[in-house]
C-alpha cells in the first residue's frame, strides 16, 4: 500500500538558520537600551557627586576672582560701603613709584629663572638618565626639596645667606673665596632669590624631563653613535628635537609660575633692600594688608591677571590636540 508523507510541523521557536523578521533586527553584542528613567537617575547621581566640587570651585576660585575685578573699580576699605571710582585705582597704581620697580623686578626674576632655573633641571635630567646605579636614590634626592614646605625652605635659605654666621659665606671663607652680601645687597638679592626658587622647585621639572628622555627611542642614539656624533651633538640633534614640545610647555609654565613669586621676597628679604626684590604679587600684598587699599590691590591683580592670561592662552593653544 502506498503511503503519503505529511508535511513536517513547524518547529516551536526559531531555528538556528532562520532569518529574524525585519522588525526584530538588533545590533549584535548590544543589549536592550536602558529606560529613560534609569538614564536620568544615572546622570543625577553623577552630577550629585560633582556638585560638591563644583560648589567649592565656584566659591573659592570664581567668586573671589569676579569680586576682585569689581573691587578694582571701587574705593573699598573694610567697615565702609564701597564707592564706585571707575579707573581711579588704576591711575593711582600707575603713578606709584613702586609699580615700575615691582614689574621690573618681576620680569628680571622671570628672565633669570629661565636662564638659571630652566637649564639646570634639563642638565640634571640628562645626567640622571645616564646613571646605571642608584637611580632611585638620586631621584629622591633631587625631588626632596619639593616636599619641604615653601616657608620652611625660605627660612633655611635666609639663615644660609646670613652675611654674619650664614653657611654660604662660611664655605666661601673656608675655600678662600670672596664672600657676598647675598640678600643684603641690592645688586645680589634678586639673583639669590632665583637660586632659592630654582632649588625648591626643580625636582618636579627634572622628573618630567626624565620621563620625556626615557621615551626617546634608543635606535636614534645608536644611529648617532655609528655616525660618530659626540655627546653634545647627540644632545643637540637627538635629545632636544625629541623633547622640544616638553621644553616649550615647561618654559611657558615656568613663566606663569615665576611671575607670581611671593614667598621668597616675603620671607627672606621683605621686598628690600631698596625695593630691589619687590615683586608684583608682593606689592599686591602691601596694598591690601599694609596700606589697607583693597581697590589698588585689586587693580594690580587685574593687571597681573591679563598678563598671565596671555601666557595661559598661548599654553592652551600649543597643547590643543585635533
Amino acid at each position: 500500500m502506498k503511503t503519503t508523507s505529511l508535511p513536517a510541523a513547524p518547529a516551536r521557536g526559531r531555528s538556528a538558520g532562520a532569518t529574524p523578521p525585519p522588525g526584530d533586527a538588533r545590533p549584535a553584542g548590544r543589549g536592550p537600551r536602558p529606560p529613560l528613567r534609569r538614564k536620568i537617575a544615572d546622570q543625577a547621581t553623577a552630577y550629585g557627586f560633582l556638585i560638591g566640587g563644583l560648589l567649592c570651585f565656584i566659591l573659592f576660585s570664581w567668586y573671589p576672582a569676579i569680586r576682585s575685578v569689581i573691587i578694582a573699580f571701587q574705593k573699598y576699605t573694610p567697615g565702609s560701603d564701597p564707592e564706585w571710582v571707575g579707573t581711579a585705582n588704576f591711575t593711582r597704581v600707575f603713578q606709584d613709584p613702586e609699580f615700575a620697580a615691582a614689574w621690573r623686578n618681576t620680569l628680571t626674576f622671570t628672565v633669570l629663572a629661565l636662564v638659571i632655573g630652566f637649564a639646570i633641571p634639563f642638565v640634571m635630567a640628562l645626567v640622571l638618565n645616564e646613571l646605571r646605579h642608584a637611580k632611585a636614590f638620586f631621584r629622591v634626592v633631587v625631588y626632596l626639596p619639593v616636599m619641604i614646605p615653601p616657608v620652611v625652605s625660605a627660612l633655611l635659605w635666609k639663615w644660609f645667606y646670613d652675611p654674619g654666621a650664614g653657611l654660604a659665606n662660611e664655605v666661601l671663607g673656608f675655600l678662600h673665596l670672596p664672600t657676598s652680601n647675598w640678600t643684603n645687597g641690592a645688586d645680589t638679592a634678586l639673583v639669590s632669590l632665583v637660586i632659592v626658587a630654582t632649588w625648591a622647585n626643580m625636582g618636579g621639572t627634572v622628573l618630567i624631563y626624565l620621563a620625556a628622555l626615557q621615551g626617546i627611542p634608543g635606535e636614534l642614539y645608536e644611529a648617532a653613535e655609528l655616525d660618530g656624533a659626540s655627546v653634545w651633538q647627540r644632545v643637540r640633534h637627538v635629545t632636544i628635537p625629541q623633547t622640544r614640545f616638553i621644553i616649550l610647555m615647561l618654559m611657558l609654565l615656568q613663566v606663569i609660575a615665576t611671575m607670581q613669586v611671593f614667598t621668597e621676597p616675603f620671607v627672606i628679604t621683605g621686598g628690600g633692600p631698596e625695593n630691589s626684590t619687590v615683586t608684583v604679587l608682593y606689592l599686591i600684598y602691601k596694598y591690601a594688608f599694609l596700606y589697607n587699599d583693597f581697590g589698588g590691590a585689586s587693580a594690580l591683580s587685574v593687571m597681573l591677571l591679563l598678563v598671565l592670561s596671555a601666557f595661559s592662552a598661548l599654553y592652551l593653544r600649543l597643547t590643543r590636540t585635533d
